[in-house]
C-alpha cells in the first residue's frame, strides 16, 4: 500500500481562525490538535475542528497544493 499525504484545514469553534497543514497521518495529527499535545498556534487559538482534507500520493504534491 502506498503512503498517503493529506492537506487539511482546521478551525476554531467560532470559525474565526483557520489553519492549513500537511501530514502523513491525519488521524494522529487531529488527535494532537484536539488534545493540544503540541504547543503553538493551533493550541493557543483552540484550532481543532477538521473542516476539509484532501489526499495526495506524495508530500511534494500535497505541499504544492497547499500553496495554491
Amino acid at each position: 500500500m502506498e503512503k498517503q499525504y493529506y492537506v487539511y484545514i482546521v478551525m476554531n469553534k467560532g470559525g474565526s481562525v483557520l489553519y492549513a497543514g500537511v501530514t502523513n497521518n491525519l488521524e494522529r495529527h487531529m488527535y494532537e490538535h484536539i488534545h493540544k499535545l503540541v504547543s503553538g498556534f493551533t493550541a493557543r487559538y483552540n484550532v481543532n475542528k477538521l473542516v476539509y482534507h484532501e489526499v495526495f500520493n506524495s508530500p511534494e504534491e500535497a505541499i504544492g497544493q497547499r500553496r495554491r
